[in-house]
């Protein structure tokens, strides 16, 4: 796949002697989401957390090549700081930093580019606040503190802090696992928003979720990738019997 703006081949990865991914190879296509699905402890998160260097621990053991949106993740001169800003990272629970929700939205701006006139400044929280549908909420409260929002709200704000820095690709590990329905229902349109702006690559063990919002599917078992199609196509015609049997409930 030419256009592919996530290309791994063969990656594998070592926790001490305890083999937890294994030569995985992947094509992810801009624009798409992607949900990565599978038992606990299958390798999942390790995967994402790859793509994003987030596994970089003495005891950690890394091969084969990974690209993500320019960047050779497995090189050894790779600028992390640089990979993070273009590729930003939504975790289980909301993780608003201890600040205002202004502050909180421009955390990366003030980062990576300190001389943003105040003007822009105000320009980009608007727009990414409006992005993620919270704008009309907090409008005349962006000084409160980002922590006093509920689950939702908080969530929200934490996938509005990636988008000043203009990231090309969105990490989300279980980014609902915390959330009620109706907060689980907003993030997803939320999700569906972004698809074609963002490359959005989604740990989920919610099967009906991975369903609703995925464009393509990826079946993962004790760090294999087993098997990657359409959502429609794997949920309906697995070609592997393992996937078939994690589908139908028989074993994960």
């Amino acid at each position: 796949m030419t256009d592919a703006i996530i290309r791994c081949r063969g990656l594998s990865l070592w926790y001490g002697t305890f083999r937890a991914l294994d030569r995985v190879t992947l094509d992810v296509r801009p624009g798409e989401i992607l949900s990565l699905i599978g038992p606990s402890g299958c390798g999942k998160s390790t995967l994402i957390r790859c793509f994003n260097r987030m596994n970089d621990y003495p005891y950690v053991r890394v091969e084969g090549d990974l690209h993500v949106a320019g960047y050779d993740v497995t090189g050894g001169n790779i600028d992390a700081l640089a990979l993070r800003r273009d590729a930003g990272m939504v975790f289980q629970r909301p993780n608003p930093l201890p600040l205002s929700i202004r502050d909180n939205v421009l955390f990366g701006v003030r980062l990576h580019a300190p001389r943003t006139p105040k003007s822009v400044q105000d320009g980009l929280v608007e727009s990414s606040l409006r992005a993620v549908s919270l704008w009309d909420h907090v409008k005349d409260q962006l000084d409160r503190d980002a922590e006093t929002l509920s689950l939702e709200g908080r969530q929200k704000l934490c996938i509005a802090r990636l988008l000043p820095v203009k990231p090309t690709v969105l990490w989300m590990d279980e980014p609902c696992s915390a959330l009620d329905p109706d907060g689980i229902g907003a993030v997803e349109e939320l999700m569906r928003s972004l698809r074609g702006t963002f490359t959005q690559v989604i740990v989920t063990n919610n099967m009906q979720q991975a369903r609703r919002i995925s464009d393509r599917c990826v079946f993962m078992l004790m760090g294999e990738l087993v098997e990657v199609g359409t959502t429609a196509q794997l949920f309906t015609k697995p070609v592997d019997e393992r996937t078939a049997r994690y589908i139908e409930g028989r074993y994960g």
